[in-house]
């Protein structure tokens, strides 16, 4: 029996427009997350247990709040009802309302963001179905669900629209607040999110794009008032007139780098926050990108001073790293399910285009990478949450000696993979929204069809939050130092049934390739040559590790993933050969040649 929880409480609260799928359930056929069973098998996987436990403090919350589980088993029925909902809300709210959010997008009002007219429809369903404030704790008004569950409802809520999941999911900085934030700022901010108060964290400006050492804005302290001021100006910001936002601003007068940066905490309330434009933009309409003017504006510090930029805004940018991950693998989702269905209806030489290899292998590619993707995404989660929960159990009491190697393990294995997540997943949505375009041919260039829309939303997820560019360097040390190798060694100790064998046996012959050219990189001892490889080096051990994810996927479900086991694994492997020829005849001296004047 499913415990109540916060969320079935408030969905029977639900204007008859959502509540007809308690009414009349059986009419409605679509539904995001139960028409995807793959998102349900990641819900399950082993490491599952281990999750909930650590979050849920051995259930320590049952009895004091009536949507918190007494075990396992009762925590799983409110995840699976939970994500049921969301799916709902996306396929009969959100998607249907994605077309009309799109054409009509923002507005820039008097200094304010108006949303377009069906974004607060959007808004109104996501708040009365409770789902703010995800992760964080019950005392806080949370519903205090693992990151694995909030990455499958972003991954819902992007497929539907990435627009409007951009301005949703920027609950998630609410993690950096909950994390460096003071009681009292937790006890302010905290039960507004969960409320359904929207977020923003204001970090780059016309001057400072991916280098954020070189943020000026300037924060001086009011002696007068007891608090911080904010002068200066913000752009490219997404949801800028949020109700709260995180900012980080230069509080060290004379300084130029990262020590001089601290993060704030600005409430809309407070006022001195002027939207100055909103970005025209190619796409994610849905999602206003403001340029901000601070004037004096009260602010109060969130942690210590000097840290924003070396701890505080890694930490952000690893959650939205992981946000975007999830963002794109919801347009992977996107793209294929447009891709598909138009090859079922659409006839030409007397039969449905599926049927032509020239289409159906496109189709295979897309459903393999989203197939591959999804496992690193939810994997990644799981390294995520099982650190993040140790990490806050650290505060409460004195972890023991193997919570403390767990600690270490997990939150290793989360800044390793976070990376690969966000850069290899937001490469294939653009990658496979390019081939849904081209499944529907000239259709597909018209606006009438969804297809177009997917494939300019996704083409910044490979930009925002750092560049794929930037996710190689992220991740370039771990292949380096050997790292990643060693997972992969972990992953080829694990028992393979015999009819994969020949897999596990590819596998590995992509591995020795990934560690000649990594040792070639290394020896070269030069940093452009290294520099250079990097690229190579990074998606051949993101589709080395893949392979490996959607193995294990296969062999517990291969009615899910046995097709694109074959297909992933042709594609890899051509993808790792290509890039393995690419490094074997590099020479050092011919950089030269690719300096171009």
């Amino acid at each position: 029996m499913i415990m109540a929880s916060k969320t079935n409480v408030l969905y029977l609260l639900l204007p008859s427009f959502i509540s007809i799928y308690l009414l009349e359930k059986e009419k409605i056929m679509a539904n995001s997350y139960t028409d995807v069973p793959e998102i349900k098998f990641h819900m399950e996987h082993p490491l599952m247990k281990r999750i909930v436990e650590l979050k849920e403090r051995n259930y320590a919350d049952y009895g004091q709040y009536d949507y918190a589980p007494k075990d396992y088993e009762d925590a799983q029925e409110n995840y699976d009802s939970l994500l049921e909902i969301t799916g709902d809300i996306n396929a009969n709210i959100i998607g249907p309302n994605s077309e009309d959010v799109d054409a009509e997008g923002p507005h820039c009002e008097n200094g304010r963001v108006r949303y377009a007219s069906k974004t607060y429809e959007n808004l109104d369903a996501t708040i009365k179905a409770g789902l703010c404030g995800m992760t964080m704790p019950r005392r806080y008004g949370g519903l205090n669900l693992p990151n694995v569950v909030y990455t499958a409802a972003n991954e819902i809520i992007a497929e539907g629209d990435a627009g409007f999941e951009n301005i949703w999911s920027l609950q998630d900085c609410i993690e950096t607040l909950y994390e460096f934030g003071d009681e009292d700022q937790r006890k302010r901010y905290i039960p507004r999110v969960c409320a359904g108060e929207t977020m923003s964290m204001d970090l780059t400006e016309p001057d400072a794009g991916s280098d954020l050492q070189s943020v000026m804005l300037k924060a001086t302290f009011d002696e007068k008032e007891n608090c911080w001021r904010l002068n200066g100006v913000k752009r490219f910001i997404t949801n800028g007139d949020a109700d709260i936002h995180l900012v980080l601003a230069r509080s060290v007068e004379g300084t130029r780098d990262g020590r001089g940066l601290s993060m704030f905490i600005y409430d809309k309330r407070n006022g001195g926050v002027d939207v100055r434009r909103i970005e025209n933009k190619l796409g994610i309409h849905g999602s206003p990108t403001c340029e901000l003017v601070y004037k004096n504006a009260k602010a109060e510090l969130c942690g210590s001073e000097k840290l924003g930029l070396i701890k505080y805004v890694m930490g952000l940018m690893n959650g939205a790293r992981l946000g975007i991950a999830s963002q794109s693998v919801g347009a992977e989702q996107a793209a294929y399910e447009e891709a598909i269905n138009y090859a079922r209806d659409r006839k030409q030489f007397g039969k449905e285009i599926i049927n032509f290899p020239a289409v159906y292998d496109m189709i295979a590619r897309i459903k393999a990478k989203l197939d591959a993707g999804r496992s690193l995404l939810y994997m990644t989660a799981r390294y995520v949450d099982i650190y993040k929960a140790l990490d806050d159990i650290s505060k409460e009491r004195k972890l023991t000696p193997e919570e403390r190697d767990e600690f270490k393990k997990y939150s290793k294995l989360a800044d390793a993979f976070t990376p690969l997540a966000k850069g290899m997943n937001s490469e294939f949505a653009n990658e496979s929204a390019y081939d849904s375009i081209q499944v529907h041919g000239g259709s597909g260039f018209m606006l009438e069809y969804k297809c177009q829309r997917v494939y300019r939303d996704a083409r910044i997820m490979s930009i925002y939050e750092g560049t794929t560019q930037l996710q190689t360097v992220a991740a370039i040390r771990y292949i380096t130092s050997g790292f990643y190798a060693n997972v992969i060694k972990d992953y080829e100790a694990e028992p393979v049934a015999a009819e994969y064998e020949s897999y596990a046996v590819r596998i590995k012959d992509m591995a020795d390739k990934l560690a000649y050219c990594t040792n070639k990189a290394k020896e070269a001892n030069n940093q452009d040559f290294l520099d250079l490889c990097s690229r190579k080096l990074y998606e051949m051990t993101a589709y080395t590790i893949m392979c490996h994810l959607l193995l294990q996927d296969t062999q517990r479900a291969p009615e899910l993933f046995g097709k694109s086991l074959v297909v992933f694994m042709n594609y890899a492997e051509s993808e790792v050969a290509k890039h393995f020829n690419y490094v074997l005849k590099l020479d050092v001296d011919q950089l030269a040649s690719y300096v171009q004047e």
